[in-house]
């Protein structure tokens, strides 16, 4: 009797799921022990209701909804979660307003699963609050089309500026704390001046205090609540509700099917003392789900954010940018005015720069953008520089940028004499990209703590070996790209030759492009044997007709 109901409660939540939508992070809108209601931190007012297409209805404290009733906060409707992704992936057109939304939420969900689970670690009001608000505010920073313009632009403008989105959102911040007058709105739900350093620290990490000669210290909460930290930006070991908000979201736009849960996390997290320090961990038995998260990440990277086609197009705007950013100027504090690479330093400023800039550069009329303009128009018609090969290095290269343009100019130097066709350094694009789980050549499990049903307390790792022995052996590889800036079928041919040629000379593996044929890299000297077996030299168009005979004798004997 007690099987069968319990089949029948299975059914209707199966039938219950399928009228929600086919996302599982829509069973977080149904209340639960480690999803209770709403909880005030002040006044009872009411909260807003939020339809979003991930998480459901979500209810969003006051405050927050006063945060994203600000200018700097709505500034984020306009910069694209993906950058020029989108122009690959139709259906990547979702923006940092709805993620930052997103991850608010989630911070709100994880910290109330810890203090109901764990009422002793002493997660009052104002924790929850402000780690909502971090989580909210934690990508205000970000320039147009997102990872562009602090990954590529910013480098290229400013080379040698350590500069991130990070601390332009704790700038942002501040700014929109104090021109939208938020801090009688922040004291109404009793949060201090130190509880504003915390939401700052969860967003940027520890500050260097170099006259006290304290580093990497935070300040807004004690060692007791050390894990509150690990929350929206986990610097340990990557699990946090930040990339919980972006594998489910990127996922569904791009049209792929995400293999990661994190509602089975937020069930089973709990905190465990290690070393005298507080960390959030895991059951024993969702060390699988984790891999699947990481394993996730790698498959989007590998997909989608570093699909060749999205990776020239965000070249080709960053070389717009480039070219557009001593003519553009943006007004900020006190009238003074800004070039783009300049606006990092006035908020005033950076509060007006987002994806528009695109349309502003394309259908402007000021001859000093015709260079820029001409860039753009080639995207939008698809006229874009072509991959003219890939590899796998098998030891990573140096990919500074400075580096990158020597490889351009040896990509350039490696020809054939006879070659009649003239390619210059400046025709080409050299790309490194690296693929990990998230932690460089690390497995990120080996950093976080798991405990057992039986031994609750105690906290444990787990060894790859004890979960799976089909788990990777290696965790990071480079991918090399170069493509080739005219698109003439003749000057792609001799760009593939280029190609190769380099890549026998950095001694380099297999070029990975179909289009490309050449033989395994590893000696200079080419040979072929004749008919006699005498070995003969040949060149690189020579070696290319073998392989291809070849590779068709081969299809014709089997």
């Amino acid at each position: 009797m007690e099987k069968g109901k319990r089949a029948g409660e299975d059914q209707f939540q199966r039938q219950e799921k399928r009228t929600r939508g086919n996302h599982p992070i829509n069973q977080e809108n149904f209340q639960s022990p480690q999803h209770p209601p709403y909880q005030s931190t002040g006044p009872q007012e009411p909260t807003k209701v939020f339809n979003d297409p991930i998480h459901g209805h979500i209810e969003l404290h006051p405050l927050l909804v006063r945060i994203i009733d600000t200018p700097q906060f709505q500034r984020l409707r306009h910069i694209k979660q993906l950058g020029g992704t989108y122009l690959v992936f139709p259906g990547a057109s979702h923006n940092r307003f709805e993620h930052s939304i997103g991850v608010g939420h989630l911070a709100g969900c994880l910290v109330r699963a810890l203090n109901e689970r764990q009422p002793e670690l002493g997660i009052n009001k104002q924790d929850i609050l402000c780690v909502e608000i971090a989580g909210l505010c934690h990508d205000l920073g970000h320039g147009p089309f997102s990872h562009l313009f602090d990954g590529m632009f910013i480098p290229e403008v400013r080379p040698g500026m350590k500069w991130k989105h990070e601390n332009a959102s704790v700038l942002m911040f501040d700014h929109m704390v104090k021109v939208n007058n938020l801090k009688p709105e922040m004291e109404k739900y009793n949060l201090t001046s130190n509880d504003l350093i915390f939401i700052k620290e969860q967003i940027e990490g520890p500050q260097d205090d170099t006259a006290s000669g304290s580093k990497g210290l935070y300040k807004g909460r004690s060692e007791e609540k050390s894990f509150l930290y690990e929350i929206v930006s986990n610097k340990k070991n990557g699990i946090d509700v930040d990339k919980w908000d972006y594998l489910a979201r990127d996922c569904y736009h791009l049209g792929m099917q995400s293999i990661f849960d994190h509602c089975r996390f937020l069930k089973f997290a709990q905190v465990c003392e290690v070393d005298g320090r507080k960390h959030i961990c895991s059951r024993d038995k969702e060390v699988g789900n984790l891999y699947d998260m990481f394993y996730m990440r790698h498959c989007l990277h590998r997909k989608a954010y570093q699909h060749k086609v999205a990776n020239i197009i965000e070249f080709m705007i960053t070389e717009a940018l480039v070219k557009a950013d001593p003519h553009i100027e943006i007004e900020g504090s006190e009238g003074k005015m800004f070039k783009m690479s300049e606006a990092i330093e006035d908020m005033e400023a950076y509060t007006k720069l987002t994806d528009h800039i695109f349309e502003q550069i394309l259908y402007s009329s000021n001859p000093n953008l015709i260079e820029a303009k001409k860039i753009l128009q080639k995207i939008i018609c698809r006229q874009l520089y072509k991959c003219v090969g890939q590899i796998k290095a098998e030891t990573n290269l140096e990919t500074s940028h400075k580096r990158l343009k020597e490889y351009s100019d040896e990509v350039a130097k490696a020809k054939q004499s006879s070659s009649d066709v003239d390619l210059k350094s400046e025709d080409f694009v050299v790309s490194v990209v690296q693929l990990n789980y998230g932690h460089k050549d690390k497995n990120p499990i080996d950093e976080v703590y798991f405990y057992s049903k039986k031994n609750p307390a105690m906290p444990i790792k787990i060894k790859k070996n004890e979960v799976s022995k089909m788990l990777p052996e290696i965790f990071e590889e480079q991918l090399i790209r170069v493509y080739c800036k005219k698109t003439d079928k003749k000057s792609l041919e001799a760009a593939k030759e280029h190609f190769v040629l380099w890549c026998l000379e950095k001694k380099l593996s297999k070029p990975l492009d179909g289009d490309v044929m050449a033989p395994e890299l590893i000696d200079r000297d080419w040979h072929i044997a004749d008919e006699s077996g005498s070995q003969m030299p040949c060149s690189n168009q020579q070696m290319t007709d073998f392989f291809k005979k070849k590779k068709k004798q081969t299809a014709t004997t089997k």
